[in-house]
């Protein structure tokens, strides 16, 4: 984890504030206003997207009512950018942008690669994955912890844009603990859809048995074998 600041440091303050337009592969398109920080509580260059119409969203937050729908997603260079099947963190970040452009709140893009262990250790552990192991052990073989991350830079980046509540978009139950232990109130988790694939059946097994994500893959015990003929790219498991 890292260094947490000292009462005396300075705290956490917006840097810069740029509006760009976003074009998505598939056609979407929406407006992001990125926000960089500085004295987070570690160096790397972590984002914070407001989409939609973000200022209504904390202005309504403010006045009582619904806060602001939120993810906080982890870099996947591999999924976000190649578009690699392993994984659901492609889709993940891809249904985010749409959802929270259509209701107003807050993408937080995080450095934190492989789960906190980076891209080369997480392609090591891929490797592992190929001879058997899950996601979680693979990284445990490496001497590495099942999942390094620490959520306090997002509750640093929210709190610099005046959020003190939110709608968390996530299936991950550490994400929801950690947020409140840094004074972000989650008034909801709000389920990601699930983006089954033959090709990640296995992942996403593995998080919904191992660490308590919210994933409804249908029949327990589903194989790669039970999901034959799908798109490999992905689909809604309720279509099973």
């Amino acid at each position: 984890m890292p260094a947490h600041h000292s009462p005396e440091a300075p705290g956490p303050e917006v840097r810069t504030h740029v509006r760009v337009p976003l074009a998505l592969p598939d056609g979407f398109t929406t407006t992001a206003d990125v926000f960089t920080f500085r004295h987070l509580a570690d160096p790397l260059e972590h984002l914070l997207l407001g989409l939609g119409d973000w200022e209504a969203a904390l202005a309504q937050a403010a006045d009582g009512g619904a806060a602001p729908l939120v993810r906080p997603h982890s870099e996947c260079l591999t999924g976000d950018v190649l578009g690699s099947l392993r994984c659901d963190c492609g889709p993940q970040l891809r249904e985010a942008v749409e959802r929270i452009s259509g209701e107003g709140g807050f993408l937080l893009y995080l450095r934190q690669e492989g789960r906190g262990i980076g891209l080369y250790a997480k392609l090591d552990a891929y490797a592992l994955q190929d001879q058997g192991l899950d996601t979680y052990a693979a990284n445990r073989a490496l001497g590495r912890g099942e999942d390094e991350r620490d959520y306090l830079v997002a509750a640093q980046m929210l709190g610099a844009v005046g959020v003190e509540r939110i709608r968390l978009l996530s299936n991950n139950p550490d994400k929801a603990a950690q947020l409140e232990s840094f004074g972000i109130g989650v008034s909801e988790r709000v389920p990601t859809g699930v983006h089954l694939s033959a090709n990640n059946v296995r992942y996403l097994e593995a998080k919904r048995d191992h660490t308590a994500h919210t994933l409804d893959l249908g029949v327990p015990g589903l194989t790669a074998t039970d999901l034959t003929g799908l798109d490999p790219t992905g689909t809604d498991v309720a279509g099973l």
